[in-house]
């Protein structure tokens, strides 16, 4: 079938079939290669690569389904030139605190290459997820991320694995609702996911020390014909439920702000505790295991309070999100970026985003934004590179960087005011009653005829 008779190719909702849509100009829709997974009823999904589809004839979560799962051709997306003897090398460089040389800015080119190396995959991954939830019919939030050089360093120098074995340079978030949510996603994704399921950790079940509560999956990308080339990128997959994405996002909220990584443990004690703390409360709310070594409830509650009144905690997450500043960019309604460029700084508390259509743009902007960074030997800034659909659920699903704390805040005022934690649930959306139907009386037309 020529280009010109096939017009494009989009998903069937139906098994087995491939509908041909209709085109104004269909040399310029030409079909690119075929996604890198296969649908929960089994049959191959095609992608729309670089093109604006017309979706005449079709329902409308066809149409939203289209326009989400342009992905990209492969040559769109680095490719690293590097040997894998190279990548190793560079881990070990990038890990210690070795002054800036031309050795180092090598290194880091290397290592930089290698995590641009796993951004087709991670797009690829978080498709597969926003596919499984809308065949779900789940609410929530998906996006994905390359991880932080600075947090590359501070894990290979911590865990001692070279960065070809780091499991979550590419790492996709999906947050839904509920914990039936979060446990229906896992099955789909471990049953029916055409990539390697290669490990997972059910921090749900078995919450971390600290308190820690998500499900995580990890997978060795799989691909087809050029998307070969990242076979076995390792992809990490976070599924949580809003009150567990709240309690995480504040603990890197708050640290951000103190300037502490609580996230990794350490910084004040108070704090630590109180996170521990409420997330046995918010296990408990959501009917699962709480963490290690907390007392009951009673005294739980007890010390929550008098750590809320020695912290001044619920007053402190309110004025979080007023001292982080940061200015709404500008983006047309037409205009659909890809990725969003976050920046940070510690000392001023101010945040900059900068949104990126391309893939290749957006990684070279990320590079240069954190070799800007580390050249100056202040690493006050935190930078990101953050994929996502749109803005709102970009700051949805990282909203630690924006100073957002109050769903957290909520829930801490509930408990210290003895209403307890409650799960977070999504109102259903109103609906407009429809129209009675109309029998129609063709007497008239009888008539006429006369």
């Amino acid at each position: 079938m020529t280009p010109e008779a096939a017009g494009s190719v989009a998903l069937s909702p139906r098994p087995g079939k491939i509908r041909v849509l209709r085109v104004t100009n269909a040399v310029t829709f030409l079909l690119t290669a075929l996604l890198d997974f296969t649908d929960p009823r089994g049959y191959k999904m095609t992608r729309i690569a670089q093109a604006q589809i017309a979706v005449s004839g079709w329902d409308a979560p066809t149409r939203h389904l289209a326009r989400d799962w342009v992905i990209g051709t492969v040559s769109d997306f680095p490719r690293s030139s590097y040997s894998m003897k190279d990548v190793k090398r560079a881990g070990e460089l990038i890990a210690g605190r070795h002054p800036m040389n031309p050795g180092t800015l090598e290194a880091f080119k290397i290592a930089n290459a290698w995590r641009e190396d796993h951004a087709y995959p991670m797009r690829s991954i978080r498709c597969q997820l926003i596919w499984y939830m809308r065949h779900l019919e789940l609410e929530g939030v998906t996006a994905a991320r390359l991880k932080r050089m600075q947090a590359i360093r501070r894990k290979l120098t911590r865990i001692g694995l070279n960065l070809s074995q780091l499991q979550d340079l590419g790492g996709c978030r999906a947050v839904v609702p509920k914990i039936a949510d979060v446990s229906a996603l896992v099955g789909v994704l471990r049953d029916r996911s055409r990539h390697h399921l290669r490990a997972e950790n059910d921090y749900i079940n078995n919450p971390k020390p600290d308190g820690y509560r998500s499900h995580h999956l990890m997978f060795n990308f799989r691909g087809r014909g050029q998307a070969k080339y990242y076979n076995d990128r390792r992809i990490e997959v976070q599924i949580r439920t809003r009150m567990q994405h709240s309690w995480a996002t504040a603990v890197e909220a708050v640290g951000l702000f103190r300037g502490e990584d609580l996230k990794g443990n350490k910084g004040n004690p108070d704090w630590l505790r109180l996170f521990k703390l409420m997330s046995a409360e918010f296990a408990v709310a959501e009917g699962c295991p709480e963490p290690s070594d907390v007392p009951n409830h009673q005294k739980r509650v007890a010390e929550i309070k008098a750590l809320n009144k020695t912290l001044q905690a619920t007053a402190t997450l309110e004025n979080l999100s007023n001292a982080v500043r940061w200015t709404d960019i500008a983006i047309a309604p037409s205009s659909k970026p890809s990725y969003y460029l976050i920046k940070y700084d510690n000392a001023t508390n101010q945040v900059s985003v900068e949104p990126f259509f391309a893939p290749s743009t957006a990684m070279q902007s990320y590079e240069k934004a954190e070799l800007a960074d580390n050249e100056s030997g202040n690493d006050t800034t935190n930078i990101v590179l953050v994929e996502a659909d749109k803005l709102e659920n970009m700051k949805e699903a990282y909203p630690n960087y924006f100073g957002d704390v109050q769903l957290f805040r909520m829930q801490l005022a509930n408990i210290t005011t003895g209403l307890g934690a409650r799960e977070f649930v999504v109102r259903p959306q109103e609906t407009v009653r429809s129209r009675p139907k109309e029998n129609p009386n063709y007497m008239w037309l009888k008539g006429r005829r006369r």
